[in-house]
């Protein structure tokens, strides 16, 4: 009766876990809202409704028109509108807002938008009222003086920003004082804005230059416990993931509290907006809601007093672009501090890091992603393997001695104590360590958690096509069984896509269960359930990851099946013990029969 109802208990839970998933995930990692607020065309750039964006712009000064949500606007037609400066290095391509001085067209010419050919780059930054608005914007507040905003349609020496010819925006405001920006863009992703502001005026002016990137969180990537997504930077010397933008919408503002900012913007899976301020300043910073869609991450200088005759410049440095480890580490070896965390590593990434070389490593060698990911999980299981080997010898030994174990625990079942000693003793004098078959398990964990979480964070791995149907390894595989694989018109629920890779995962570690000898008939139960349950699970899962999965497994089964057979008494012994238990279990049912 016991059994039965465990394990109906047990069906019960493997049944929520499997309809609760997508459920779950939805209501913990809902996508982002895409709708734009619509805002009336002849109120030019009125702040944005609500008191949200009004508190954040009286905060700190800045001109709430430099983030009003206005929209919605098409992406074709705000590019082809006002004058514009053109941005044309080796991997960034777009363009620049001479009206408020705005970088708000940025491309990244090494990454398609999607898996198609045809697709085009990514764009990263959009302009203000599009559907994916993400722009940022150098400037200053004071006073003493008429200061830019934006509406200040800026002079340009240049027509195209390259590593080669940087550009410097120009604006006099009549009455004594001049701005400059100096904009330079280097061979990677980043842009460095050189703010000068010049007094000629007969008396002194108060100016406090400030940087910002504004965003949408439409399109916005997923923060989940694995990766973050959204606000993040360093500050003093620790990294700091958050708030979510649920969170930053529902608190207005949150000031980062570890200390003076290294760099602060906002993060995806693969792509990364951030400001990396000037060099021994001691800027104010923060992150801010303009409305429950829109936020913004400011960088805003100690205020300056400059005389006649005087002026101030501040350096701040934009990263706009893919979040490549090594790019990213080498911008950090150039002085950026902790810049290589702007990817979500976590605590295994002294793993995790060396690992990513050795994947991009192998797929330099072998040119196909999938195969790379096929390659690494068998070099990882293989340096792991004489770990394994160790912990199936110490069960093996302990499979030895239950025997004698057995008399021990009947001889001193009642003196728990005595019985405690002499198991120590038996342990001592036959070599045994109890704990020897845990602590090789224990010690793989990490390691194959790093491996997974790099199959997650590697951008290398986004629009890398494995074999067959499998153009993406970085999307769910698309060979989906209820719409007969693509041929139906419609797309199952997640936790219903059960593609063939999903399939396969849940036949190859079904067979990893079955290959243990399990003598407990609701564990047995148990087992035969959960890997189709996991299949289910998984399913929604990248392509990539699936494989690694399935690649893993076979590599369980082919270690399980050389280990069993170097210590068969571990076999034996779980034989005879369920035939004993069967025996038990048929006396017992004799005896009630009889009774």
């Amino acid at each position: 009766m016991d059994n039965n109802r465990n394990l109906l208990f047990a069906v019960v839970l493997c049944a929520v876990l499997l309809i609760g998933w997508d459920t779950g995930m939805q209501y913990l990692y809902p996508q982002p809202e895409t709708p734009m607020e619509a805002v009336d065309p002849a109120a030019g750039d009125a702040p944005a409704s609500g008191s949200t964006a009004a508190t954040a712009a009286g905060t700190d000064g800045i001109d709430a028109a430099a983030t009003a949500q206005n929209g919605p606007v098409d992406l074709a037609d705000a590019l082809a509108s006002g004058n514009r400066v053109q941005i044309d290095a080796p991997r960034v391509e777009g363009s620049i807002n001479l009206v408020g001085a705005r970088i708000d067209d940025i491309e990244l010419k090494d990454h398609r938008a999607t898996v198609d050919s045809d697709s085009g780059p990514v764009q990263l930054f959009a302009p203000q009222g599009t559907a994916g608005q993400h722009f940022a914007q150098f400037g200053w507040v004071g006073e003493g003086a008429k200061l830019p905003d934006a509406r200040t349609v800026w002079q340009s020496d240049g027509n195209t920003l390259t590593p080669e010819t940087p550009i410097t925006l120009t604006h006099d405001n009549g009455e004594g004082q001049q701005f400059r920006i100096t904009l330079s863009i280097d061979d990677n992703y980043m842009i460095t804005a050189e703010q000068t502001a010049a007094n000629t005026g007969s008396g002194p002016i108060v100016a406090q230059p400030f940087a910002t990137v504004t965003r949408s969180d439409s399109g916005a990537s997923l923060d989940t416990w694995l990766a973050h997504s959204g606000p993040m930077g360093v500050f003093g010397d620790s990294a700091e993931y958050g708030p979510d933008y649920a969170d930053l919408a529902e608190e207005g503002v949150a000031d980062p509290e570890g200390g003076r900012t290294q760099w602060i913007g906002f993060s995806d899976i693969y792509w990364l907006s951030a400001l990396v301020p000037q060099t021994g300043s001691d800027p104010q910073s923060a992150f801010r809601a303009m409305s429950d869609t829109v936020f913004r991450a400011d960088v805003i200088y100690q205020p300056a007093t400059i005389g006649a005759g005087r002026q101030v410049t501040r350096t701040t440095q934009l990263f706009a672009g893919a979040k490549e480890s090594a790019v990213l580490d080498a911008y950090e070896d150039g002085g950026i501090e902790k810049f290589g965390l702007a990817i979500d590593w976590g605590w295994f990434r002294w793993f995790e890091k060396p690992l990513l070389w050795l994947l991009r490593s192998i797929f330099e060698l072998v040119g196909n992603f999938g195969v790379a990911i096929i390659l690494l999980t068998v070099i990882v299981r293989g340096l792991m393997f004489p770990i394994a080997q160790k912990g199936f010898a110490s069960m093996a030994a302990m499979k030895a001695i239950q025997p004698k174990m057995k008399v021990l625990q009947e001889r001193y079942k009642d003196d728990k104590a005595k019985q405690q000693q002499e198991m120590s003793k038996l342990f001592k004098d036959e070599g045994v360590n109890p704990l020897a078959g845990c602590l090789p398990m224990l010690l793989q964990i990490p390691v194959f958690f790093a491996l997974y979480k790099v199959l997650i964070l590697a951008i290398e791995m986004r629009h890398q096509p494995f074999a067959l149907w499998i153009e993406d390894l970085s999307a769910p595989d698309p060979a989906m069984i209820l719409n007969l694989f693509g041929l139906l018109p419609f797309t199952p629920p997640s936790f219903l896509g059960i593609g063939v890779l999903a399939v396969l995962l849940g036949f190859t570690m079904w067979l990893t269960f079955r290959l243990n000898p399990v003598t407990d008939p609701v564990q047995r139960q148990i087992f035969n359930i959960m890997p189709w349950v996991l299949m289910f699970v998984m399913a929604p899962f990248a392509a990539g990851l699936l494989i690694y999965w399935n690649t893993s497994n076979i590599l369980t089964l082919a270690q399980q099946k050389y280990l069993y057979s170097k210590h068969p008494q571990l076999k034996a012994a779980a034989e005879q013990e369920r035939q004993e238990k069967e025996r038990d279990r048929a006396k017992e049912k004799e005896k009630g029969e009889k009774a």
